[in-house]
């Protein structure tokens, strides 16, 4: 699969579409889902051009993987959601049959209250 330049995360990065910023560094962006599932639901996305985590994991720099894994705990930390203040889901859909929507790695981080069991039939 080839990376859609186009993809609303790519227009982002761009900054074409505006975002509610968390937490950015040179590798990763961090806002607010604008469809939120939980009382406190953000997204996590490298800025390099990578589909999911195979493509990342595959084709990142050793830095960027770093990076990447090292932000999702900090922006837990600044959602006041880490383990120390009850815990946070973290999720990344990936392709058709993981449900994935964006063809962009990102990572959700759901948090402020029980977030329920992970799969319900």
């Amino acid at each position: 699969m080839i990376y859609d330049k186009n993809n609303i995360f790519a227009k982002i990065l761009r900054g074409e579409i505006p975002c509610k910023k968390i937490y950015e560094n040179d590798f990763v962006l961090s806002f607010y889902d604008i469809n939120p599932q939980k009382k406190v639901h953000a997204l996590v996305i490298p800025k390099g051009e990578y589909i999911d985590l195979d493509d990342f994991i595959l084709n990142a720099k050793e830095k960027e993987i770093t990076e990447f894994f090292k932000s999702i705990s900090h922006v837990a930390k600044l959602l006041n959601v880490s383990n120390k203040e009850g815990g946070y889901r973290v999720l990344s859909n990936i392709g058709k049959n993981g449900g994935q929507e964006v063809p962009h790695l990102h990572f959700h981080i759901f948090g402020g209250e029980n977030v329920g069991k992970m799969i319900s039939n």
